[in-house]
């Protein structure tokens, strides 16, 4: 597989919109070599018969299952508040607004 070349490396900081210097353009080409080369690593070691994964461990949800049960009415709801109103709570205006 041929190497990245600094052109290569100019053209996607282009994109990206950064702005590299020469001695950048040849560091980042050795080391998008270096990444790719290890990529190119482990797809050779994946076997046909290895389902990919996002975890090496099989993860499950841990969080109960959701279920309906009975609430508050509302004036159980309201039986503590100071002040109510139409089923709700009442409380005092602070935008001044109507």
């Amino acid at each position: 597989m041929p190497g990245i070349s600094r052109e290569e490396v100019a053209h996607l900081a282009r994109l990206a919109r950064l702005e590299l210097k020469d001695e950048e353009l040849d560091h980042f080409a050795g080391q998008l070599d270096d990444i790719i080369g290890a990529v190119a690593a482990v797809s050779d070691v994946a076997d046909e018969d290895v389902p990919p994964t996002s975890h090496p461990l099989p993860l499950t949800n841990v969080m109960r299952p959701d279920a309906v049960r009975p609430g508050l009415t509302p004036e159980q709801a309201l039986s503590g508040a100071p002040a109510q109103e139409q089923q709700r709570f009442k409380v005092p205006q602070i935008l001044g607004e109507d």
